[in-house]
């Protein structure tokens, strides 16, 4: 797919930037602990808890440990579904992810029986409709799963509104996944822009300073070393060294591929960083350091501006490198 030996490469410095929105999400998941296990757990059963500190206050939304005294917390007390507009602001243009897709306000709560506030929204028409002092009530969700999200919102008045109990055989609340999510516009930088859109023509672009400068793959803006401008542009062979490499053996969501498997830092022949990708179609005990590999590309149909158009590599069968031609790229 690429030359056998690094050749320069000329870059059309006037072709603009590639730019394609970019979308960073995780699940945070952690333990809730036997006090907010109980506060969810009741959340799921349409009821809200709180917890009494040691000056009497009762804390909504519980806290694990007394703002006084810091010892922890455990006495549980009930509060009502229904509560006063402490303060409120106007959410006027509703943004994904949020409770309610036309304008609302977001309020301070403070439920009756609790002496803290929660902070929620309210569904109201206009601003005009809301107001310090107002009385709100929780208005619940169909099928309550043990989140705060099980109350859709608060609307507007203090009658709670009936919910007819059923029993709950399930497993109290112990594990609490929140999704997290940003959505941005990226735009690449040239050297980003000229490696992607080499990848898609099957080419493996570096970059250095001048004509003696370190190889970097994939390019960077600049050298990390020198601050100098990354200027020329290398094409470089599909074959390498692997320098360092892990087994990996523990399953984890969203893996593609079964363990176990060896991910691997490979130093293609004429670079000065090694970048990272999997190693197959040789028993994972048997790779090692030095190993001579080359790139298995997807099918030319399947290419696109990413580094995934290579599949994975596989050991060429020629000798391993010598350690002193690698050593100092670890």
């Amino acid at each position: 797919m690429t030359t056998s030996q690094s050749s320069p490469v000329q870059i059309d410095a006037h072709q603009k930037p590639l730019s394609a929105p970019l979308k960073l999400s995780f699940d945070y998941t952690r333990s809730v602990g036997p006090l907010l296990g109980q506060f969810f757990t009741a959340l799921r059963e349409r009821r809200i808890l709180g917890v009494r500190g040691s000056d009497g206050r009762v804390l909504v939304p519980p806290a694990e440990y007394d703002p006084v005294t810091y010892a922890p917390l455990t006495e549980v007390v009930p509060v009502a579904g229904a509560g006063t507009v402490e303060s409120w602001t106007w959410q006027s243009h509703p943004l994904e992810g949020q409770p309610l897709d036309k304008p609302f306000a977001w309020a301070l709560i403070k439920l009756d029986g609790a002496d803290t506030t929660l902070l929620h929204a309210v569904a109201a028409d206009s601003p005009g409709e809301i107001s310090t002092g107002a009385r709100v009530h929780a208005h619940w969700i169909d099928e309550p799963v043990g989140a705060i999200t099980d109350i859709a919102y608060f609307a507007l008045g203090d009658t709670e509104e009936s919910v007819e109990q059923s029993p709950d055989d399930r497993e109290p609340v112990t594990i609490l996944v929140s999704p997290s999510s940003i959505e941005i516009q990226h735009t690449a930088s040239l050297p980003e822009s000229a490696f992607l859109r080499g990848l898609e023509d099957g080419k493996l672009l570096g970059a250095r300073t001048g004509s003696d400068g370190k190889v970097y793959f994939p390019p960077k803006e600049a050298d990390p070393a020198t601050g100098l401008e990354l200027d020329n542009f290398i094409e470089l062979p599909d074959k390498g060294t692997v320098t360092t490499f892990a087994i990996i053996n523990i399953p984890f969501a969203g893996q593609r591929i079964k363990p176990p498997y060896v991910a691997a830092y490979v130093l293609l022949d004429g670079a000065d960083i090694p970048f990272l990708h999997l190693i197959q179609e040789i028993e994972v005990a048997d790779v090692r350091m030095g190993m001579r590999v080359q790139a298995v590309w997807k099918p030319r149909e399947e290419w696109g501006l990413g580094i995934d158009n290579i599949e994975y590599f596989k050991p060429t069968g020629e000798p391993d490198a010598e350690y002193d031609t690698y050593k100092h790229h670890l």
